[in-house]
């Protein structure tokens, strides 16, 4: 499902441009996730976007697009699944639609041996408004990646990860709760429902001091794709969007 953002270089990219790069993000994904970069803009939140687990650049093209000037892109992966041509195919899958190579840093490198200075380094400092985490989908992974995108989160920023709910991974779920029972300041602020069995559902991330921000704008906005019930973390109710909200029929 493509939802238009009102970007037209963004739009026309997930419109026309999102399937031909090999990934398994949904474009349902990127019209919610490139609105939330918008928004952030409206309200005067700048920074940068980053990205763990990049692939070719379907999602972080999407991405990248919609940042403002001055703000860069960074992907973060091995480029070495599955063979050795993914570095060349993502750099230019990113020249064909229209990146600019100013404005995104490609990091062939694990995720896991990094530091957030590092990183910060690589952007030439400045917050991340938006880190999305697409790692190796395993405990410890997942653990190191939000321990290193955390420190580089602009305040009203978002961590977005990907690949929650997944059945394939369903116990990935309990690394995100251990990691919010450790950070109270943190929720989950929206659920990003899946598309089909490989674009999977996203968490979205942010600090309970700025759900405010985000929350009745994404559901008067998406309100075809709110899901009324809500996802229940027991202390608050996180937006659900999803493609085709419906409640179970019982006669």
């Amino acid at each position: 499902m493509f939802i238009p953002t009102g970007e037209p270089v963004v739009d026309r990219y997930i419109e026309t441009g999102y399937d031909t790069v090999r990934g398994m993000s949904s474009r349902f994904a990127a019209s919610v996730c490139t609105y939330i970069l918008k928004r952030q803009a409206a309200l005067g939140i700048s920074g940068h976007f980053a990205e763990i687990g990049t692939f070719e650049g379907r999602f972080f093209i999407a991405m990248a697009l919609a940042l403002e000037p001055g703000e860069k892109a960074l992907g973060i992966d091995l480029f070495d699944w599955p063979n050795d041509r993914v570095m060349d195919l993502f750099l230019g899958h990113c020249a064909r639609h229209g990146v600019a190579p100013d404005r995104y840093i490609a990091l062939k490198r694990d995720s896991r041996t990094m530091a957030p200075e590092e990183l910060a380094g690589a952007l030439g400092g400045g917050p991340v408004r938006f880190f999305h985490i697409d790692g190796e989908h395993a405990d410890e992974s997942l653990s190191r990646d939000l321990a290193l995108a955390l420190p580089l989160i602009h305040p009203q920023g978002l961590i977005c990860l990907d690949d929650m709910l997944h059945p394939a991974y369903p116990r990935l779920v309990e690394t995100v709760h251990r990691w919010l029972a450790a950070h109270p300041e943190w929720c989950v602020m929206l659920i990003v429902d899946r598309e089909d069995i490989v674009a999977a559902a996203k968490y979205v991330l942010c600090r309970r001091d700025a759900v405010s921000l985000y929350e009745d704008d994404l559901m008067q906005r998406f309100e075809k794709q709110l899901f009324v019930l809500g996802g229940d973390f027991l202390d608050h109710i996180a937006v659900v969007l999803t493609p085709h909200p419906r409640l179970a029929e019982v006669d």
